[in-house]
Parts: C-alpha cells; structure tokens; sequence
C-alpha cells in the first residue's frame, strides 16, 4: 500500500509513529484501536498483518502504510513495522489490535517527551473488558520502573512511547521472546541510560479477554518474564533471585487468576 499522510491536523508528517499488529481476527476491536489512534492526531500508523488477512477497508483508509507480517511471531511482526517507519518519525511505539488509546493523556505523554532527555515515556494504563467497561486503573506510577528488575512489571506497555534513536540502539524488540519482549526493552532503557518518564494521566486501554496473548497465555508470560528479570540482574544477583522467583511467580498467577474470577463476576 502507497504511504499516504492522513494527519487531519497537521500539514507537516508527523513524528510519533504506532504499529498495530494484527491477525485480522478482531475487526471490531481492531476498528477501535485504529480509531483511537487517528483521535490523538499527528501520527503515523502502521498496520502489519498477514498477507492473507481480510481487513475493512474503512479501517485500512484510516492507516498510513500496511506491512506484510514475516510469520515469525509477534515481536517480529512490530519489528517489521517499526522499521517501515519514515524518516520524520522521531518517537515510536506499538498497540495491540484490542488496545486503545486515550487521547488527552496520550497527547501529554508525547509532550512530555519531546520537552525532556528521557529514552522514553509512559503513563496510566486503564484495564477494560471485552465490553469497553473500565475493570481497573494502573497507575503505578514512577516506584513502578525500578520495580521492574525485582518485581511485577507494571510499567504498561500500551500508550507507552521510545525514542527512535533509543530502538535503534537496543537493536529494537528480541525476537526469541513471545511475551515479554516489552520488559526486556524497558530493562535495556534503563541500562543505556536516559530513563522512562511518566505521566499521571491515563493514555491507553488494554482490553483484558481471553484471546489476549498476554492473558491467553498467562503461564508462559509470567515464565517469561522472570527469565528476562534474571538475565538482567547483576551476576552475582541472579543466584539469588532463585529463592524470590518462585514465588513472586506465584503472586503475579494469583492476581491474574483474580482478575479473570472479577470479570466473570462481571459480566
């Protein structure tokens, strides 16, 4: 598909960029997500699906450039888009095709980013169901970044924002990993320097279902990333961090498990 520049509120190309990467097998969703993006205004969206997948064309008309999805997984597939990006593009993301973004605290989260020397940003993120309805608020906060290499990730990836220059130093996402390729790319953010600034605002939601990969596949993501966490921690730490993983592997199920009895109390 020919690049086109549908920024209704800017004459010049925008520098945010998003990927949204899909299967085509969440139209409705999907229509949403790409919606709440074109609401934000200057950006340029990027869509990679397989080349087999049926998209609307209402909602191909409101994408700048269609990728076609490599087959190798998911981190593959964003890494794909994220390298399509123009030139102009200066900070860049991805949002699940079931994500959405919010628009005001969005907005502030490129402000502040383009006003500071930070790698990249990231803000409140609220949990909804399947319905749109709003289930929790994240808003962990600033505490929550440091965490990340001792504890649950709860720095959100949806509506979070990078440097281009930051992904192109980290050598973008690790294609080895299925799950929790967001927390190794904020744990090298965090080792290159420069840090995550936050914004105490909501900028996205994720939509918490079973067909969601990081909520479908529960147990592997929890793995996953206690093995990112490891890999990451000093050496002479990683002997230890055996005593404190298994459980804070446990806890992180039990919230998940929590969350799943919540919305089918819910609906």
């Amino acid at each position: 598909m020919e690049e086109v520049d549908r920024n209704p509120k800017s004459g010049e190309r925008p520098n945010v960029g998003i990927v949204i990467p899909t299967l085509g097998t969440r139209p409705e969703f999907l229509a949403e997500s790409i919606a709440s993006v074109r609401d934000v205004g200057a950006v340029f969206i990027v869509l990679v699906r397989p080349t087999d997948a049926l998209i609307d064309a209402s909602a191909l008309q409101l994408v700048d450039h269609v990728v076609d999805d490599p087959g190798q997984g998911l981190s593959s597939a964003i890494n794909e888009g994220l390298r399509s990006m123009p030139e102009p593009v200066e900070f860049m993301t991805w949002l699940g095709d079931d994500d959405r973004l919010v628009a005001p605290g969005f907005c502030l989260a490129v402000e502040e980013l383009g006003n500071s020397t930070a790698s990249g940003v990231f803000g409140q993120c609220r949990y909804i169901d399947e319905d749109g309805s709003v289930i929790w608020l994240n808003k962990s906060g600033r505490w929550s970044v440091p965490l990340m290499s001792f504890g649950p990730q709860l720095v959100p990836q949806p509506g979070s924002l990078v440097r281009r220059s930051v992904f192109e130093e980290v050598g973008l996402l690790d294609t080895q990993l299925n799950w929790a390729f967001d927390l190794d790319l904020f744990l090298k953010i965090r080792r290159i320097g420069g840090g995550l600034a936050y914004v105490a605002h909501p900028v996205s939601d994720f939509r918490w279902h079973s067909g969601s990969l990081s909520v479908g596949g529960r147990r592997g993501s929890v793995l996953e990333a206690s093995q990112v966490r490891q890999r990451h921690l000093p050496r002479v730490l990683r002997a230890v961090s055996k005593v404190w993983e298994p459980c804070l592997r446990f806890l992180i199920l039990r919230a998940g498990s929590s969350m799943n009895r919540r919305l089918g109390a819910s609906s």
